[in-house]
């Protein structure tokens, strides 16, 4: 058990790096998510050869899979983009509000009740971002981007959850990352035009940078959570992946220097976030007792 924990940490730890891989790979973020998105899908294609898995799905459902693939692929897009006009640390931390848009949308698309303590607990973290906000008003554009991109990390997050009761995830994951590829492919021309580049094809440093998070921070994450999943309930999972943006950001304070570029009202901003998800998963743990 202890070593499956281990690789549940190991796992974390890999997220935390989605966001360093980011900042160290040059290509704006449309080329960098088209290249991730291509080489996972390649990896995947390999991952259901070897494994056997059978892949026979009706035209329907491979595009309802499309469509939420797509979802994730403009969260990405968002994200790294975030990450770029900011820094690591606001990047992860506007992630945060997936929590908070999650609470919002879910009932709407499921039409249920709203939580009144999901609400209230994602009032925080949006405090907390508030907070985070003011300490540097160069950082504008980052957050923004940041809040988009949580409310399409949310938005697949809801639709994916049904996904995966009908079909093998790494089926799933093969599919989206095919649709990431042919539907941002198909884009890419547009995006380019409006955010032109001097190089399409990434260098050396940048391709084996994509060939990494390619492999570990998506296909490798994915295998690591599958093999947790067999011994940990679900619940422990996605509490400890909770700990994601504090990885991320002791990455960035490490590698980037970044504990510079903040001050006292980033840090207490952050406490707010993290105060909402401790907060979060003690109602959750209250529920399951």
């Amino acid at each position: 058990m202890k070593k499956t924990y281990l690789l549940l940490h190991i796992a974390v730890i890999l997220a935390g790096f989605t966001g360093v891989f980011g900042k160290l790979i040059s290509l704006n973020e449309g080329l960098l998510v088209w290249y991730r998105v291509f080489f996972s899908s390649v990896i995947l294609f390999f991952i259901l050869k070897l494994f056997r898995i059978q892949s026979r799905i009706d035209v329907k459902e491979k595009l309802n899979i499309a469509k939420v693939g797509m979802l994730l692929t403009i969260h990405w897009i968002f994200f790294y983009a975030s990450i770029k006009y900011s820094n690591i640390s606001i990047g992860v931390v506007c992630y945060c509000l997936t929590s908070f848009f999650t609470a919002v949308f879910k009932p709407l698309i499921d039409r249920n009740r709203f939580i009144p303590s999901e609400l209230l607990l994602s009032v925080l973290t949006v405090f907390g971002i508030s907070l985070i906000f003011h300490f540097d008003t160069s950082y504008q554009l980052g957050i923004g981007l940041g809040f988009i991109s949580s409310a399409f990390s949310a938005l697949y997050t809801i639709y994916n959850e049904r996904l995966v009761k009908k079909y093998d995830s790494r089926l799933i994951n093969f599919y989206q990352m095919l649709a990431g590829t042919i539907g941002l492919g198909i884009l890419l021309p547009v995006y380019l035009h409006f955010f032109p580049v001097q190089n399409l094809l990434p260098g050396l440093k940048d391709t084996f940078y994509l060939v990494l998070l390619s492999l570990f921070c998506t296909v490798g994450l994915y295998v690591l959570f599958a093999e947790v999943l067999k011994k940990i309930p679900a619940f422990t999972v996605n509490l400890t992946f909770n700990l994601e943006p504090i990885y991320a950001i002791i990455l960035a304070f490490l590698f980037f220097n970044e504990s510079k570029e903040v001050n006292f009202s980033f840090y207490l901003g952050l406490f707010f976030v993290m105060a909402s998800v401790v907060l979060q998963t003690i109602i959750s743990v209250r529920k399951k007792v």
